[in-house]
């Protein structure tokens, strides 16, 4: 009887909280790394981070997402000095998304971004829904 309470129990927690990305996919962790401000050393910093993980875990074997809003934008606009690397993550798999709220804050225009990264209405709302999935975030 008791062994029977205790399953209902936590099969009424685990459907409560839903499935965090440990339980969804165990070998392919997640990880989402946050850049918002606009030091050059702190976007070398994030894609070295990007780099890191993804040679530790094998790039292939690792979700990972560079998000940027805020005084980041910098960072991915088509003239960026880091074009080169972002180019580089992109190219390993690294999914690298700018916050289209930032964007229009700023009066961006996808014309002025890198051409082949990703959008997100809000930046911050990505974050936080990739943490309440289980993904790991990384803010150099």
């Amino acid at each position: 009887m008791r062994r029977t309470i205790f399953r209902l129990v936590l099969a009424s927690t685990l459907l409560a909280l839903g499935p965090p990305m440990a339980l969804a996919n165990p070998t392919k962790p997640g990880v989402v790394v946050q850049v918002s401000d606009d030091d050059p050393k702190t976007w070398n910093q994030a894609l070295n981070v990007v780099k890191n993980v993804q040679a530790e875990y094998g790039k292939d074997k690792v979700n990972i997402e560079l998000v940027v809003f805020g005084h980041g934008s910098g960072m991915l606009k088509f003239d960026s000095p880091l074009g080169n690397r972002v180019e580089e993550a992109l190219g390993n798999g690294a999914q690298v998304l700018m916050c289209e709220n930032t964007m229009k804050g700023q009066r961006l225009t996808h014309a002025d971004m890198h051409p082949k990264i990703g959008y997100v209405k809000a930046g911050v709302i990505e974050i936080v829904e990739r943490s309440r999935q289980g993904w790991t975030v990384v803010r150099p």
